[in-house]
This record gives structure tokens, sequence and C-alpha cells, in this order.
């Protein structure tokens, strides 16, 4: 999304269960954002309610999203104040295209098997 400028406001879990029912979830911030932070948190807050129906019923597919995209030029919010998550995600994505996308990662994920990563598509 910051690649391509876009923000968006509305992040969206989708679920299929082991007997093929599916069910959807979304939840729609505030404000416009491409920062990590309030997207993973919303995707989070999302999976984290869903968790009994998928101990439940067990799951076959897992889906986040976010759409509701806008051009990337958000109206600030009152009161103004300094946040770092912009400049963070900033280096964060200069690094990885520079030098990789496994050259920086989560601390809890060290010593982990990553697992299935999703490739970066070009836009």
């Amino acid at each position: 999304m910051r690649a391509a400028r876009r923000t968006g406001r509305t992040v969206t879990l989708r679920l299929r269960f082991a007997d093929y029912t599916r069910a959807t979830r979304s939840h729609t911030l505030d404000e416009q954002t491409a920062q990590t932070a309030p997207l993973r948190g919303a995707a989070r807050d999302l999976l984290r309610a869903a968790l009994p129906q998928i101990a439940l019923r067990g799951v076959t597919l897992l889906g986040v999203s976010v759409g509701n995209l806008g051009s990337g030029h958000t109206q600030l919010a009152l009161p103004f104040t300094a946040d770092p998550g912009p400049a963070l995600d900033a280096a964060v994505d200069a690094v990885r295209d520079r030098f990789g996308s496994r050259a920086l990662t989560r601390g809890v994920l060290l010593g982990r098997d990553p697992g299935v990563e999703m490739p970066r598509l070009p836009d």
C-alpha cells in the first residue's frame, strides 16, 4: 500500500471453516492509514474475536485485506502529535527494498521458522 501511495480504512478478515462454510468480519478505522500498527491491530482484534469459532469448527482458509482505499492523502486529526509510525514504516520499507524481505524481522520471531511467506506483487 505504501509503495503504491494508497491508504485504507476497512480491515476485513475472511474465514473458511472445516465444513466449508464461510464468515467475513470487518472493522473500519476512524481515519485512513497505511501504517502497519493500526492495520495489524485491527486484524488481530478481528482474529481474536473469531478464535472461539475457529477452535470449535476448525479453519481451512484465513485471509486479511484492506479496503475503502484512498489516494494516500489523509486529513490529520487534532490534536497534532508527533507519531513515529510513518517514519518507522518508511525506514522499514527502505531497508527491505534494498536488502530483501528477510533483512528485518520482529524480535518475537527470532529463531522461529517464518513459515510460508506471501510474495509482494509489483504494482
